[in-house]
C-alpha cells in the first residue's frame, strides 16, 4: 500500500466563477485511480475513477 497524498489540480479553463472540480492525476500510476472532488470544498468527499474511465471522460468533453 502507498502512503502518496493527492496533489490537486484545477484546470486553467475553470475560471468560470468557482463551479470546478479537482484532480489528481499523481495516484494514476501508483493506484490506478483519478480522485475528483469539489474545488469550492476542500474537504469534500473524493470520488476515485479508474484511470481508463476518466480518460473516456476527458475524450466525450474535448469531443462536444
Amino acid at each position: 500500500m502507498t502512503t502518496e497524498i493527492p496533489r490537486w489540480f484545477t484546470s486553467s479553463y475553470s475560471d468560470n466563477g468557482g463551479q470546478c472540480v479537482e484532480v489528481a492525476t499523481n495516484l494514476v500510476a501508483s493506484r490506478g485511480v483519478v480522485p475528483v472532488r469539489d474545488s469550492k470544498l476542500s474537504d469534500s468527499p473524493v470520488l476515485d475513477f479508474s484511470a481508463a474511465a476518466f480518460a473516456a471522460f476527458v475524450d466525450g468533453v474535448k469531443a462536444v
